[in-house]
């Protein structure tokens, strides 16, 4: 029989199954007859503790080299249970689904996210300082499955010990569970259900205990991986034929320690970057989507709040020099935890490339938990991308952060300090909660701060930053009670140079932002600012504006379709001064996914229409995208994008099939054109390049 365990103690046992279950997405009794049980989860969203006929199932149970949990959804109405995609990672904003979080390290802080929609794509991620805002492009070594049964769906997942990095001896890992039900907008929860508890917010997970006969193994990972390659640039000389292999290891030095060295590394299974429109003078941020620099990730994590303002280490600068590709020929990585202290190092060696030398590239971070609440740390890196000086980097930062101000509110308080070339430093402070959310930020980037293997927009600027929103939720019985959530407030920032000049400072006022019971959103908001140029700023090929002092105002509108529709439709206008002149920003999407998850299509524009006093110009992004999913194990994405600003076409089809979890077959064709004039009459487009790569990777584990 089935143990029973009631959610709100928050705290449940693992027992050991003498049989592991097969994970098929049907729930077997007599399978899972070890397994202790959680009889319902309460509603969190919209209305927390409130009676809800969704009930939610859970069961866990563990052998020593595996973690299992089933998850039995009853619907009233199964027919409207709703799948959009079965693609890993992708958006599951408009799909039913389950999740679980782990605290594999007791530090209430980091750890892992894994997630299943009904359709049985997966989705997983890690859990760094941040409480709402988990990085999703981990993957990691995991199964699940789902099926349908008469009144709803259930879900199997089994999730290897080897997986995961945790502390032995620890009386409980945090735990938490969420259920999604995509219609109603309902969120149901297991250990927290305070409007308040982010579901990744660690300080606020149960208890999962009984787990000491669970074992790391030997800690021995290969993965070998074997690929071939042609390579085509037309007009340019005749095609290139290339085979290589190359291999991933990772050792656990300990429970809680892994090694990982990759040699002769390659990404040719990477997604293509999504190309972006830039009316600013400084470089866009692109975020990292390569495997190797994406595990542990959160390990790295610097400071509080930082985000796109600043990045000391960003692994995007690494094996990319000017846009291009530099090969790595080696790469080490140390991660994980001791006692207290939590440890992230890498060394990147690149090969040459033309123009550019050898470069050795280090980066290593260190984490100390001198409470539960707070984290002190330190960070160095050394080298250059293009191999032209070691430039080292050192800081260190620290972050309070608990869920208890006030009694239940979240309130986190950070600062940091470094140097490399120029002194940079600041301080964050959020208190990001559902009726109230609120920051407020200074950070000071001092003339000459160079952090070469970084990402810093703005050098030699002091940026300061401020927004606050009023988020009520209209009741029942309210004459607004069509409105899920309004959302009232501003956003003001200004920028300072080191001479003392503002160089821009803007306020973002929203007397209209709703979120309506459907899940639909409309937003209009009034942008007042003022830039300064102290030098000219070239925004087109042959359009420079002038050095001087530029205020100008701008409005925005947007409406949003919600994400459980079948057919979604979002739009964007933003319009007014500009500089010298005036600048309509549009921006707009419409998506279908198909009833059963297993296919999407997606069209989406961006266009720019500047007139200015020195002359008129045109930015234009197109992008279709189609997506192929029978299966969550095999995919086939096309992607094709058009950019007006290189009079280009870019093509990247993509087809993945997991044999099974570790043993990959990947296929990509990547090719661009080139537009034979800049003219919207003559759409002639020239084939430019093309190559074509298969590339196969297998996993052993010891």
């Amino acid at each position: 029989m089935l143990s029973l365990f009631w959610a709100e103690s928050a705290s449940i046992h693992a027992p050991l199954t003498p049989v592991a279950p097969k994970i098929d997405g049907q729930i077997d009794a007599t399978e899972w007859a070890a397994a202790a049980r959680i009889p319902n989860l309460r509603q969190q969203l919209p209305n927390p503790g409130a009676d809800h006929p969704f009930r939610t199932t859970v069961l866990v149970m563990a052998d020593a080299g595996h973690l299992y949990f089933g998850f039995i959804c009853h619907d009233p109405d199964p027919k409207r249970i709703a799948m959009h995609t079965m693609r890993a990672d992708d958006d599951f904003s408009g799909d039913d689904s389950v999740a679980l979080v782990l605290d594999t390290f007791g530090d209430a802080r980091t750890g892992y996210l894994f997630r299943i929609n009904a359709a049985g794509a997966r989705q997983d991620g890690l859990i760094a300082n941040l409480v709402d805002e988990p990085s999703l492009d981990w993957t990691g070594l995991w199964d699940a499955r789902t099926g349908r049964f008469p009144g709803g769906w259930m879900a199997e997942i089994v999730i290897p010990s080897r997986t995961l990095n945790f502390t032995r001896g620890l009386p409980h890992w945090g735990l938490n569970f969420e259920r999604h039900i995509a219609r109603e907008r309902l969120f149901l929860n297991w250990a927290n259900t305070r409007r308040d508890a982010f579901f990744v917010d660690l300080s606020r997970a149960g208890r999962l205990t009984g787990l000491d006969f669970v074992k790391a193994g030997r800690g021995l990972e290969l993965i070998p991986y074997a690929l071939g390659r042609r390579l085509e640039n037309f007009g340019k000389g005749p095609a290139a034929q290339q085979s290589t292999v190359g291999l991933d290891a990772n050792y656990r030095l300990s429970p809680d320690l892994n090694l990982s060295v990759t040699a002769n590394t390659d990404f040719a299974e990477t997604e293509v970057d999504l190309r972006q429109n830039n009316t600013t003078r400084f470089p866009l941020f692109f975020p990292e989507r390569r495997a190797f620099f994406l595990e542990g990730s959160n390990q790295f994590e610097f400071g509080l709040g930082l985000a796109t303002l600043f990045q000391p280490f960003f692994t995007r600068r690494v094996g990319l020099v000017d846009g291009r590709p530099a090969p790595i020929d080696y790469g080490v990585r140390l991660l994980g935890r001791s006692g207290r202290v939590n440890v992230g190092a890498m060394h990147v060696e690149t090969r040459p490339i033309p123009g550019r030398d050898r470069t050795q590239l280090s980066a290593g971070r260190l984490s100390y938990d001198l409470k539960p609440e707070v984290r002190l740390g330190a960070i160095f890196t050394n080298g250059s991308p293009d191999g032209s000086a070691n430039n080292p980097l050192g800081g260190v930062d620290a972050v309070w952060r608990t869920s208890q101000f006030r009694q239940n509110r979240n309130l986190a308080i950070g600062g940091w300090a470094l140097r490399s070339g120029g002194n940079g430093y600041g301080v964050t402070v959020d208190y990001p909660n559902d009726r109230f959310w609120s920051r407020t930020q200074i950070h000071h980037f001092g003339p000459g701060l160079d952090a070469a293997i970084g990402f810093l927009p703005r050098p030699g600027v002091t940026s300061y930053r401020s927004e606050n929103w009023f988020q009520p939720r209209p009741g029942a019985q309210s004459r607004w009670r069509f409105v899920r959530q309004a959302f009232y407030g501003y956003q003001a920032r200004a920028v300072v140079n080191a001479r003392g000049q503002t160089e821009t400072w803007g306020v973002e006022l929203s007397p209209l932002s709703w979120e309506f019971q459907t899940g639909d959103m409309i937003e209009f908001s009034i942008h007042p600012q003022q830039e300064f140029l102290p030098v000219p700023f070239e925004i087109a090929p042959g359009l420079t504006i002038p050095t001087g002092r530029y205020p100008f105002r701008r409005w925005k509108a947007s409406a949003l379709s919600s994400r459980f529709r079948r057919w979604r439709a979002s739009g964007e206008f933003v319009n007014g001064g500009f500089y010298s002149g005036q600048l309509l920003e549009t921006t707009a999407a419409l998506d279908f996914n198909a009833p059963d998850g297993r296919w999407q299509i997606q069209f989406s524009q961006n266009q720019n229409f500047g007139r200015l006093a020195e002359g008129n110009f045109l930015q234009r992004l197109w992008l279709s995208r189609l997506v192929l999913s029978p299966t969550p194990y095999f995919s086939l994405t096309s992607l094709i994008q058009y950019d007006s600003a290189g009079s280009n076409v870019g093509g990247n089809t993509r087809l993945q099939w997991m044999i099974r979890p570790g043993r990959e077959l990947i296929f990509v064709w990547n090719r661009g054109w080139r537009q034979l004039r800049r003219s919207r009459e003559d759409l002639t487009l020239l084939p430019e390049s093309e190559a074509l790569i298969l590339k196969m990777r297998w996993t052993f584990r010891y």
